[in-house]
């Protein structure tokens, strides 16, 4: 694993390249509950 934490800045911003390129959708959900359980830290 890296070590920088998704962002919800960061979320949103694979959200919006995924919705362009239709590649990778399950990865949206990750990355949005990613960044969730990071902000409560």
């Amino acid at each position: 694993m890296g070590k920088n934490k998704m962002t919800s800045k960061a979320a949103r911003r694979i959200q919006s390249h995924e919705d362009r390129t239709g590649k990778n959708q399950g990865f949206k959900s990750r990355a949005q509950s990613s960044a969730a359980k990071n902000s409560k830290k």
